[in-house]
């Protein structure tokens, strides 16, 4: 399921304008972008959660050239998933 798809189940099933449905979706996921941002957890009980981890510096190589180059501290989102989206993935 891609966003457009998620914006048209969320029109059908709220019986909303496609375009009412949209701005849900878009503040929806600006919230959480924006949480991460911030460093904050993001939960959604049931499903899943996303966090932000944090990596120190080090040396690395290019593996085209062999060369050490060094790979600055940075920060990535993760997503771990839930125990009931786990139960029905595998179901």
């Amino acid at each position: 399921m891609n966003k457009i798809e998620l914006i048209n189940a969320l029109k059908n099933e709220c019986k909303i304008s496609k375009k009412e449905a949209a701005t849900i979706v878009d503040l929806f996921f600006d919230k959480i972008s924006s949480a991460l941002a911030e460093g904050d957890r993001v939960e959604l009980r049931g499903l899943c959660t996303f966090f932000v981890k944090e990596y120190e510096s080090y040396n690395g190589r290019n593996p085209r050239t062999g060369e050490t180059v060094a790979v600055s501290p940075k920060k990535l989102p993760f997503f771990k998933c839930g125990q009931e989206l786990k139960r029905r993935v595998d179901y």
